[in-house]
């Protein structure tokens, strides 16, 4: 697997204020697809195992998925996969939208660095290490998580901007620096996570602008909310929705508008991952909010892309179905802090060992498929 970055620059974006004036942009680089020979070698390799074609069923397409994103068959177990959270808090949880208050998101940040927390937990069991990042927590936090931090708490979305311009771009820039800091220190997979009180009201409102849907079919029960909570968050993102929909094809625009700083890093940390050729599993809705908007940053970013899971908020649907994946599994989660994502991991690592280590019929003495197997279904890549 290749992790040179293409200097090449494929889209530049804008964060244009409404007024006009001057805004920084920012470039990525080109996409390249994943590996087509290691891709057709992987089948193949499959159909020459001792099982009958297909069996494995989803196993046996996450093993070719990964043969293509590292370019080599059979495909090697992950060496050093890593979940990067990305912390911020945001405006709009003084307006009541969410079960638990905004200084929650310093506390769990203490949480998880000190490895109490489920993702702490969930990335022991699959090898993966944890890092954490704060983007816009309210508050001070520990200097060496706060290295990349914009500011102090998003906007409200529903009055303001969610991020000034500069702010928009440096969050991005942050995203992309750290991708590229985690992969040329050897990590092979990447796992976005996010913390924040109220970041499912900015996640919703981005879903419901890139896929034209209105507020009522993305708004969730976030961290557990009544009626009276759901209403006013639904409220906040009719008029969020507002101002997004004018600035939808710009995407750095639309992170300003109504997203925050922890999202838009979270959207540049994905985008990069994808022009570093570097494979990377989705947590739920929040992170899947990024990635629709990283998709826009880097076109073709969600050919690298693998959905851990199926969050059970309403947006998580639109999203899979927006950069058409499939989901590894479907546990009702819906936590964040990348926890889907480093659960389906050691899914994903046992399918890699299937391809690898399994003995093809040739080799363990068996006799293969009759003609009529054989001409069966293969696997095919939609892993993703």
């Amino acid at each position: 697997m290749s992790t040179v970055p293409d200097p090449q620059p494929v889209h530049t974006t804008s964060a244009e204020p409404a007024d006009g004036t001057d805004r920084p942009g920012i470039e990525f680089g080109v996409v390249r697809p994943p590996d087509e020979q290691a891709h057709r070698q992987a089948v193949a390799r499959h159909d020459g195992l001792t099982k009958p074609a297909g069996s494995l069923g989803r196993l046996e397409e996450l093993g070719v998925w990964v043969a293509a994103r590292q370019g080599t068959c059979p495909p090697r177990p992950f060496d050093r996969p890593r979940v990067v959270v990305f912390a911020g808090d945001h405006g709009i949880a003084t307006n009541g939208v969410s079960a638990y208050p905004s200084e929650v998101t310093a506390q769990m940040l203490d949480n998880i660095l000190t490895g109490g927390a489920a993702v702490n937990a969930l990335a022991a069991n699959a090898g993966a290490g944890v890092r954490v990042v704060d983007m816009a927590v309210d508050g001070e936090t520990n200097r060496t998580i706060s290295a990349h931090k914009v500011r102090k708490s998003s906007g409200s979305l529903d009055v303001e901007d969610a991020l000034t311009a500069q702010q928009a771009h440096d969050a991005v820039a942050a995203g992309r620096a750290l991708a590229d800091e985690e992969i040329d220190s050897g990590a092979d997979l990447l796992i976005a996570g996010d913390m924040g009180i109220g970041n499912t009201t900015p996640a919703a409102t981005l879903i419901a602008a890139l896929t034209e849907n209105e507020p009522v079919a993305v708004v969730g029960r976030g961290t557990g909310i009544d009626d009276a909570a759901w209403m006013r968050k639904t409220a906040a993102i009719r008029d969020a929705l507002r101002r997004a929909r004018r600035v939808v094809d710009d995407p750095l625009a639309l992170l300003r508008t109504a997203g925050g700083a922890d999202i838009a890093a979270m959207a540049g940390f994905l985008a990069q991952a994808a022009v570093r050729r570097t494979p990377v599993i989705l947590d739920g809705v929040v992170v899947g909010s990024a990635a629709m908007v990283a998709e826009e940053l880097a076109p073709g970013a969600a050919q690298w892309w693998l959905a851990g899971h199926r969050s059970v908020e309403p947006g998580a649907p639109l999203v899979l179905e927006h950069l058409d994946l499939r989901p590894v599994l479907d546990l009702d989660m819906r936590l964040g802090e990348g926890s889907g994502a480093v659960s389906a991991l050691p899914v994903v690592n046992a399918a890699i060992r299937v391809l690898a280590e399994m003995a093809s019929f040739a080799e363990a003495g068996i006799a293969g498929p009759t003609a009529h197997e054989a001409a069966g279904a293969s696997p095919t890549d939609a892993a993703g």
